[in-house]
């Protein structure tokens, strides 16, 4: 743009010289009188300029400016001069989002009422969005209806208890019946859940919903129990007593058992030396509630070295942190006549079998061959994710096999190479899964009811 005036400007004084000296000879001859020039003003031309090969200096001028675009017709000029306004005119169009051109919607070019061609959908990059019809699709027959979850929101403290009725509804339908033909909708707060789908899913619906609300499954709790033996020779003596059941996760086993051959199990691992159980005995769970329970403990290792800062090198150990124990997550629900247990059972277990002692060159003024040690774990996890239903009169035995013991004591060692666990332990990881029938919602006369916060089942299906 500066560029462009400075060379307006040089067209206009060198114009200039050209019509004084012809108004000034023209008027030495008594033909024009002396005018006063304004340079802001555009420049007025003289219907005839002098004969240009009268003047060697105007010879040059007249060159110079016709390579710049000018043009010369004969002995005289025609001078086509561009004022600022008009190279104002011709610059390039800024870019999209930076102009007022952006507001600028041509006649037919098809663009929906407030769109601009800033964001059309040429210029977005993205598919033409319209407002639709104003109503509900319902080619299928989809309908709406409003379930009363009250309920079950009423007696359960803390945020999002609803998520629990939502989660249990994908887990029952599927989350491609919401996310595809035909449509649906659905939507959950403490009062109301909204569902727009067929007749058929409203059906599935309303039975998860009953099954939350239902007043009489509202003290029904459920026994959990995580232990784990360090030989899974157990079921040498327990084989006769138990029933398999299809699991999907690889590695991992399950049994069904009665409540009494459940008891002489569990009493005969309870006489082993290597029994450890790994929760509180009496912890139980309430019907529809999704709880979690965890055991983990940080562990601090050296994971790099600095050899920037002051205090070289002792003062500059970089610190990582891995979590060594278990995470366990429950969500059993009774089913309407209370003959039959669904549970989705989630496992995830960690630990630290070594960390591995690496030295670092770090040399000094002092001590060129100085070393540092930096660690690198050596971590072993397994994970159980499983939805399992079985009839409530039994008891449900799961093993996720020899496995990294969820004990988080087992892997535990201090940083800085002090302690480096080289025989991190293995156990066979087993979890009982019980309903106890109907249980106040107080605790127990001599036993201590374990509770713990609610899940948050993001990308868990």
């Amino acid at each position: 743009m500066r560029r462009a005036r400075f060379e307006i400007l040089i067209a206009n004084v060198i114009s200039l010289t050209l019509i004084v000296a012809g108004v000034m000879s023209s008027g030495a001859m008594g033909q024009n009188p002396v005018t006063t020039y304004n340079p802001l003003a555009p420049l007025p031309l003289p219907a005839e300029l002098p004969d240009v090969a009268t003047s060697t200096a105007a010879t040059t001028s007249v060159s110079s400016v016709a390579e710049r675009g000018a043009t010369t017709v004969g002995a005289s000029a025609a001078w086509k001069l561009k004022s600022v306004d008009d190279v104002r005119d011709e610059q390039v169009r800024p870019a999209s989002g930076q102009g007022p051109l952006d507001d600028f919607v041509p006649a037919g070019s098809g663009l929906a009422e407030g769109d601009t061609a800033a964001n059309s959908p040429a210029t977005r990059g993205i598919a033409r969005v319209s407002s639709g019809t104003g109503t509900l699709p319902n080619d299928d027959g989809q309908v709406w209806r409003e379930y009363d979850i009250t309920g079950f929101t009423d007696r359960i403290q803390g945020e999002r208890s609803e998520q629990a009725i939502v989660d249990w509804i994908l887990r029952e339908t599927g989350t491609e019946a919401w996310f595809a033909d035909p449509v649906g909708l659905l939507s959950a707060n403490r009062q109301v859940l909204r569902v727009y789908h067929t007749p058929q899913m409203q059906q599935v619906v309303a039975n998860i919903v009953d099954r939350f609300v239902r007043k009489e499954a509202s003290t029904y709790a459920f026994g959990v129990r995580l232990c784990t033996v360090s030989s899974p020779n157990w079921r040498t003596k327990a084989f006769s007593r138990l029933r398999a059941v299809p699991v999907q996760t690889p590695g991992v086993e399950a049994w069904l058992l009665s409540k009494e051959d459940a008891a002489i199990v569990l009493a005969d691992l309870r006489k082993r030396t290597d029994y450890r159980e790994h929760n509180t005995p009496n912890l139980l769970i309430y019907n529809g509630h999704s709880q979690e329970l965890s055991h983990k403990s940080p562990m601090a290792y050296v994971r790099s070295v600095n050899p920037q800062g002051a205090g070289w090198p002792t003062q500059n150990l970089e610190m990582g942190q891995v979590e060594v124990g278990y995470r366990m997550a429950l969500s059993p629900l009774l089913s309407l006549d209370e003959r039959t247990i669904d549970a989705v059972i989630k496992v995830e277990s960690s630990q630290v079998e070594q960390l591995t002692p690496v030295a670092i060159p770090v040399p000094t003024m002092a001590n060129p061959n100085q070393q540092v040690q930096i660690q690198v774990p050596q971590t072993s996890s397994w994970r159980l994710h499983e939805r399992f239903r079985w009839p409530a009169d039994q008891v449900l035995l799961v093993s996720c096999g020899v496995v990294a013991s969820p004990s988080p004591e087992g892997g535990r060692r201090g940083a800085l190479g002090v302690g480096v666990n080289r025989d991190a332990p293995r156990a066979d990881a087993l979890l009982f899964l019980e309903g106890k029938g109907g249980v106040p919602s107080r605790n127990l006369p001599g036993e201590k009811l374990e509770t713990a916060a609610g899940l948050n089942y993001r990308g868990r299906y």
